[in-house]
């Protein structure tokens, strides 16, 4: 146990406020930390996750920003309208947020699912972004043998919330056993075992159907008109469709850097935070 670690330990000496707002009658839940009159960062989670994913970023930057991390409409705990959540939901969503905190601009930080929206935000509205952070990006490219693994496990996640069940999930995030934390896999497991969620689960797991992927897919010219600085962090053990896109994102965006975290898997910020976090800071300081 000396190298035991939690959600609550990384957030222990950290100032914030988790809240739940009405964003376009979405009660949604939001943590923010850092001065209110520093430079917006929001921090967008993936598919099924919750604001705590960035819980070992989220203290770094708020040294220097005003972090604001969000339950994605129909994810997290945020409410889970009847009706499915397609990339434009997620945006308009995102941007209900922003309006509602008053902020007119911000960078922004999305991992998977949140790396596209982010990147379809930047493409759509660029006087909304100032720099960019893509971490296993979606968007580009899908593959059918991705979306069968995704929905089947989060299918089988929500219908039977063992613990067991949940835990396997994370073999596919986070490369390293000792980064798979129990409270991070009992808050998954209190999302999992809502109601609201298994009512919603074919909701959430839309994008994973192949018609609906494809008509949300931001075109490899689309990527080109981003305008944004982006850094795109590329996990070395990630699943190959997201180290594809990664590389090729990174490619079609004009003003974009490839950051190299060879030893990791999905959530590069959550299990290598001491790599993560100064890059990211370097790259939003310049």
């Amino acid at each position: 146990m000396s190298d035991f670690t939690s959600i609550w330990l990384m957030l222990a000496e950290q100032e914030f406020s988790q809240r739940f707002i009405n964003v376009d009658g979405v009660r949604t839940r939001i943590v923010t930390a850092g001065s209110e009159g520093a430079q917006p960062v929001i921090l967008l989670h993936g598919t099924g996750g919750h604001w705590e994913t960035f819980a070992p970023t989220i203290g770094a930057l708020s040294e220097h920003y005003y972090c604001v991390g969000i339950d994605m409409v129909g994810n997290g705990f945020t409410e889970k309208p009847d009706y499915d959540y397609e990339i434009s939901v997620y945006v308009d969503h995102v941007l209900g947020v922003l309006k509602v905190l008053g902020i007119e601009h911000a960078h922004f930080i999305g991992m998977s699912l949140g790396a596209w929206v982010s990147a379809r935000i930047a493409q759509q509205h660029p006087e909304l972004v100032d720099r960019l952070i893509l971490m296993s990006p979606a968007g580009l490219i899908a593959t059918q043998g991705n979306m069968d693994r995704i929905r089947a496990e989060r299918t089988k996640a929500v219908e039977d919330p063992n613990w067991e069940s949940i835990k396997s999930m994370f073999n596919h995030l986070i490369a390293e056993e000792n980064r798979r934390l129990p409270d991070l896999i009992g808050l998954r497991q209190a999302i999992y075992e809502r109601t609201d969620t298994r009512e919603s689960i074919d909701h959430l797991l839309i994008l994973q159907d192949p018609s609906a992927r494809e008509r949300n897919l931001i075109a490899e010219d689309e990527w080109r008109t981003i305008q944004a600085p982006t850094l795109v962090v590329a996990s070395g053990k990630d699943h190959g469709e997201y180290q594809s896109t990664a590389r090729q994102v990174a490619e079609l965006i004009p003003n974009a850097e490839v950051f190299e975290m060879p030893d990791v898997r999905h959530w590069p910020h959550f299990e290598d935070p001491e790599a993560f976090n100064p890059a990211a800071l370097e790259f939003l300081a310049r």
